[in-house]
């Protein structure tokens, strides 16, 4: 399993990009039935519990899943973000079966942000190669709303200490996933 987190504020370039990526036993339509069920989140996540379809299709392009999580009082312990648990909203922005899917969160007024999570889904010999992305091209209203008191040191260390946890995180929800799928 690779991973790579980046936190970089320069101009063109986004905030936060991460990516890591596992081979899992399984067909690639399997592995995609399974991770483009969001509601089955909290068996692999490190934060989201799950949660429920809002609106659409379930994990259909626009549709709209109602995320419960859960984040320890340790991470980023030093920062003001939310801890115990909390709500998120997310639209779904691609849906391949067998490819791709992308969910971008919404703000508290419902409109998409830049912040956009993803599955890849590759056949890779009798298995499937899942890449689990992040990418979040400018500060969401949360991140806005951390960083905000913030001087520059103190907002490099959060871009870099949060860069390093969402980097751990893909990998463990990959490490999660693949357990999910092979235990068959």
């Amino acid at each position: 399993m690779s991973k790579q987190a980046t936190a970089d504020r320069s101009v063109g370039a986004p905030l936060f990009q991460s990516r890591a990526e596992t081979r899992i036993a399984a067909a690639p339509d399997v592995v995609y039935d399974v991770v483009s069920d969001l509601t089955r989140s909290g068996e692999w996540s490190p934060e989201c519990r799950g949660g429920t379809w809002e609106t659409g299709e379930p994990g259909a392009v626009g549709s709209v899943f109602r995320g419960e999580n859960e984040r320890a009082e340790d991470v980023v312990a030093w920062a003001p973000v939310v801890r115990g648990t909390w709500t998120t909203y997310a639209e779904v922005v691609a849906a391949e079966p067998g490819r791709t899917f992308r969910w971008a969160m919404r703000d508290s007024k419902g409109n998409r942000q830049e912040s956009v999570w993803a599955f890849d889904v590759v056949q890779d010999g009798d298995g499937t190669l899942l890449t689990h992305h992040f990418r979040m091209d400018a500060a969401t209203e949360g991140i806005r709303g951390i960083t905000a008191g913030m001087d520059d040191t103190r907002r490099q260390a959060f871009f870099a200490e949060w860069g390093e946890k969402v980097a751990r995180d893909l990998a463990e929800t990959l490490r999660r996933i693949r357990t999910v799928l092979e235990k068959h």
